[in-house]
């Protein structure tokens, strides 16, 4: 299920109509407290959410979604007319998934939508490996008993990886997993994460390997 809130009812209809076509159940609202009578009777996998709302930012939206024990796993896509990198950044440490800015194409909404939502269809509860112990059903990471703080992107690029050891997996292909479309113009937005993910995770982290001219996989520690 797809929650869309919305005040443009174009938008509204177009993206019900889009989501509708590809057999994604959705609901759309452009009320805000509509919206959150909605929330407490079922909670949706996914919110696709305006920021700029009348009477209310988006962004406050976002986070009493994230600070709500029934709503705080809630996938979020955040779709705006604001187009600049602080206001990217501010939705995505609020915990959003991800930013579309408007004008928007409904194939690449589409895409991320499908993204999300395939991964979580296919979440396994627990990867043991080497060490290292990862959860999606608690969100949680670790190694050797301590915790690792991941971002959304760095934990879902690391349980992709974990899912298939060993295989891999070109800078496109990566793209299309965990950000659902290609980054034509930032592509090196992969490899920001895996130095961050290398780093976070210490010596296990270099069980991903670089493939140099190719991308990357994650490799099994030698017995």
């Amino acid at each position: 299920m797809v929650y869309i809130l919305e005040d443009d009812t174009s938008i509204l209809e177009l993206v019900g109509y889009a989501l509708k076509s590809q057999n994604i159940e959705s609901q759309g609202f452009s009320e805000v407290d509509k919206f959150f009578d909605a929330l407490k009777i079922k909670v949706p996998q996914v919110v696709i959410l305006d920021v700029m709302l009348p009477g209310i930012s988006g962004f406050e939206i976002l986070e009493k979604i994230k600070t709500n024990p029934k709503t705080k796993n809630i996938s979020t896509i955040l779709l705006t007319a604001l187009n600049n990198e602080y206001e990217k950044v501010k939705g995505l440490d609020l915990g959003a998934d991800d930013y579309i800015t408007k004008p928007f194409g409904v194939m690449e909404l589409l895409a991320r939508v499908r993204v999300i939502l395939r991964r979580l269809d296919n979440q396994e509860s627990e990867i043991l490996l080497d060490g290292l112990e990862f959860s999606h059903k608690k969100h949680n990471v670790s190694i050797n008993g301590k915790t690792i703080e991941l971002t959304l992107k760095e934990f879902e690029l690391l349980g992709f990886l974990l899912k298939n050891p060993d295989y891999t997996f070109n800078r496109d292909k990566l793209l299309e997993e965990i950000w659902g479309y290609s980054y034509t113009y930032e592509s090196r937005t992969l490899d920001m994460h895996i130095k961050t993910l290398r780093q976070k995770l210490g010596s296990w982290g270099e069980h991903i390997k670089t493939i140099r001219g190719v991308g990357y996989k994650l490799e099994k520690l030698n017995a």
